[in-house]
């Protein structure tokens, strides 16, 4: 139990400050172990386990191992270009496209996350992002009564997902086309609460579960086949 500067119990867990909680989230994304980063990256198992429950100054050395340790940048650890469009890294020259068949569609995209809803709305075509879930193979997400996303209820929407890493200059994308359903409240209540609830990032009340049923599904994906060539245009 951690204890105040008096020898008093403190209920309050130390901040691990934005650092510490970017490195924790990256080694997560990566499925890395402390013990491996730690090795990679020449640092000891317990700072680096400190760094990321604690709020702690990092020099420049240290930060540019944990970057390599953890195929990102120090700018990313640091939370720079958090605030401008992914996609302003050089484009690798050095690469091939390939088309995603439906399995690793739903493989990119079936732990959830934040997608683009496509629509028609009286202004025109809109694209809102909402954080889903995937559930027996449907997309499910909440949103507000009345609001655009639950005027789409029966009718033809599409679905986006996509992810870029700047580092490697690769990424991926999902599409799938389908009708977009508001899901019975005693079906939501039964099922959804407990098994793909998606907390909205935005917050407020959102009580109005909606369901894509997907029709067609596509995707590619950015494959390297060299590092970046230097001098290479977007």
């Amino acid at each position: 139990m951690r204890t105040t500067d008096g020898g008093q119990p403190n209920a309050q867990p130390a901040d691990p400050g934005d650092l510490g909680r970017r490195v924790a989230h990256r080694r997560a994304e990566l499925g890395l172990a402390r013990g491996l980063v730690a090795e990679r990256s020449g640092l000891d198992p317990g700072f680096l386990e400190y760094l990321e429950t604690n709020s702690v100054p990092v020099g420049v050395g240290t930060l540019t191992r944990l970057a390599d340790a953890l195929d990102t940048t120090v700018t990313d650890l640091l939370g720079g270009g958090h605030d401008v469009p992914a996609g302003r890294a050089r484009a690798n020259a050095r690469v091939r496209v390939e088309e995603l068949d439906r399995t690793a569609c739903w493989e990119r995209i079936g732990p959830g996350g934040v997608g683009r809803v496509v629509l028609t709305t009286p202004r025109g075509p809109a694209a809102l992002p909402v954080n889903y879930r995937v559930l027996d193979a449907t997309i499910l997400y909440r949103t507000v009564a009345g609001g655009t996303l639950a005027r789409a209820a029966d009718s033809e929407v599409a679905f986006e997902v996509d992810r870029l890493d700047e580092t490697f200059a690769t990424g991926w994308s999902v599409l799938l086309n389908g009708t977009v359903s508001v899901v019975p409240a005693e079906e939501a209540a039964r099922r959804f609460d407990r098994d793909a609830d998606p907390l909205p990032w935005a917050g407020g009340t959102r009580d109005v579960w909606m369901r894509i049923e997907p029709g067609v599904i596509t995707g590619r994906i950015i494959r390297p086949e060299g590092p970046p060539i230097i001098g290479a245009s977007d």
